[in-house]
């Protein structure tokens, strides 16, 4: 792949004017996005390699979204808007079934790579340049991505990351692995790119978050259509759903104790986590990758037991 590529205006055709070893699309679910889309919009033109097409599918948006995203497509003749139907709220569902309406429009494209980027993410220019390159130097790779950072909040030194993860609001499959794992799964509590990076691993692709780029997420995580205490109770009951080890989990809370906000962050995923178990809440993933899931649990608790014995013993 060339190492560089002259940045555009995002008014050329991408096809034809900056051709690497590796081509790809992006697709992006929105709803209700008015306030960040323009943002990611102009994140996306300023890209070094520009995509060989961009499908924006508005999720039944009734904000400015769709206006914003047609001021752009005269003038980039690769963007395209597809629009579903309005329905009243605001469920995680949709975004695999908007995802999937998107690669319906490109599935008859020569791309390599398929990207999930969201309406609400900005990034450096180099971006996909440098994405691109990692899928062209291991052919076992099958989802890439970067760490993402929030005005008030880093994941990676908020949490306890795994490197072997990728967020989901920008991921970017092989389009092999992609076809493979059988696309995004509709799952109506949350979790879909979870169970796609998941899914790829389980099957025997490389999955990573390569950690010397960042993203920036404009809208803080788990705050769409709830607020952030109600959404740290669904963290909870998302964590059951997608049978998380009780053992991890129970270290999960502990740790959150310890993290702002103090005692009630760790407290609510409990009872999120109790709630679903009480009610015996469908677990929308088979026995089959909630128990590799399982697994990479228990083996990820191995190696930070081993990590603290050997620095205890270091420091002796």
């Amino acid at each position: 792949m060339a190492s560089s590529c002259e940045k555009g205006s995002g008014l050329r055709s991408a096809d034809s004017s900056c051709r690497t070893a590796l081509s790809f699309v992006l697709i992006t679910a929105a709803r209700n996005e008015a306030r960040y889309i323009e943002s990611t919009i102009s994140s996306v033109l300023s890209q070094s390699v520009l995509p060989l097409k961009w499908v924006i599918v508005s999720d039944g948006s009734t904000d400015r979204t769709d206006d914003i995203v047609r001021d752009f497509l005269q003038r980039v003749p690769w963007m395209e808007l597809v629009r579903m139907a309005e329905h009243p709220d605001r469920e995680f569902g949709a975004k695999a079934r908007c995802f999937n309406a998107g690669y319906r429009v490109v599935a008859s494209l020569p791309f390599d790579l398929v990207a999930n980027l969201d309406a609400d993410v900005s990034f450096d220019a180099d971006y996909f340049e440098y994405l691109l390159q990692k899928f062209a130097d291991d052919p076992a790779l099958g989802v890439a991505g970067t760490p993402m950072r929030e005005e008030s909040h880093d994941p990676v030194k908020d949490g306890i990351f795994n490197e072997h993860d990728v967020f989901g609001a920008c991921q970017v499959f092989r389009r092999e692995c992609f076809e493979q794992i059988g696309g995004y799964t509709p799952i109506k509590g949350g979790g879909i790119d979870w169970v796609a990076v998941r899914t790829a691993r389980m099957l025997g692709w490389k999955t990573r978050s390569f950690m010397d780029k960042t993203f920036f997420h404009l809208r803080p995580m788990g705050a769409t259509g709830s607020n952030v205490w109600m959404a740290r109770f669904n963290y909870g009951r998302k964590d059951y759903a997608l049978g998380n080890h009780p053992l991890w989990e129970f270290l999960r809370i502990a740790y959150q104790l310890t993290r702002k906000p103090l005692v009630a962050g760790g407290l609510l995923l409990l009872l999120g986590y109790m709630w679903a178990l009480l009610t015996h809440e469908e677990r929308p993933v088979s026995r089959e990758l909630m128990m590799f899931h399982r697994r990479e649990q228990i083996a990820r608790l191995r190696d930070m037991l081993k990590d603290i014995l050997r620095k205890g013993t270091e420091n002796e």
